[in-house]
């Protein structure tokens, strides 16, 4: 059994993304077992992502989302997609976040192999990947950017990432932004870890 107060920061870092304390799991012990110092910290990293001034509460759900996409959390998917909804997110939107990051999975993967590589034959043949989704998306142009840059942060993709934050700055995206989304990216893919 751990300090009441270690699993209290626990569960109120569950309830932060929708959780309960039914989704405590044997690592988040281990951490209010052991290091509340990290527990505290998570916590306040997850708080302060999700708050950033520079998205909505609804955008950084939806963020949050592609993130548990991305990473195949189920339970947090759940718990994202319905604060989502919350916060006036529709089925639409959220079935554009989750086909953004199946695209982006595709890309990052596609475009990889090509950066790495850097031979004329992969880089001048067409990709041959459908991105019609990206034309006109329900989000709006730039948020579709903005996570499909998040995703591709996640999946360490370099041209993508270079290319969506280029795109962001050509809609007026501030740079503030661009960071506030990779970073609510970076923290919510620390926290899948510990889930």
């Amino acid at each position: 059994m751990f300090a009441t107060t270690n699993q209290d920061t626990a569960v109120q870092l569950l309830q932060s993304v929708g959780l309960t304390e039914a989704h405590l799991s044997a690592r988040l012990h281990t951490l209010a077992n052991t290091d509340a110092r990290y527990l505290k910290d998570l916590k306040i990293n997850v708080s302060n992502a999700i708050g950033a001034a520079s998205l909505t509460k609804k955008e950084a759900y939806l963020l949050a989302l592609a993130v548990a996409v991305n990473e195949k959390h189920a339970e947090l998917q759940a718990a994202l997609e319905k604060l989502a909804v919350q916060e006036g997110a529709n089925e639409k939107e959220v079935a554009e976040i989750i086909s953004c990051t199946s695209l982006m999975n595709a890309n990052n993967v596609y475009y990889r192999f090509r950066h790495f590589l850097d031979k004329e034959f992969y880089t001048a043949t067409p990709a041959g990947i459908r991105m019609s989704i990206m034309a006109n998306p329900v989000l709006g142009k730039e948020f579709f950017e903005l996570v499909s840059l998040m995703v591709s942060a996640l999946n360490g993709c370099e041209m993508c990432v270079t290319s969506h934050e280029e795109a962001l700055l050509k809609h007026g995206t501030s740079q503030q932004r661009v960071l506030d989304a990779v970073r609510l990216g970076a923290v919510l893919k620390s926290l899948v870890v510990v889930l």
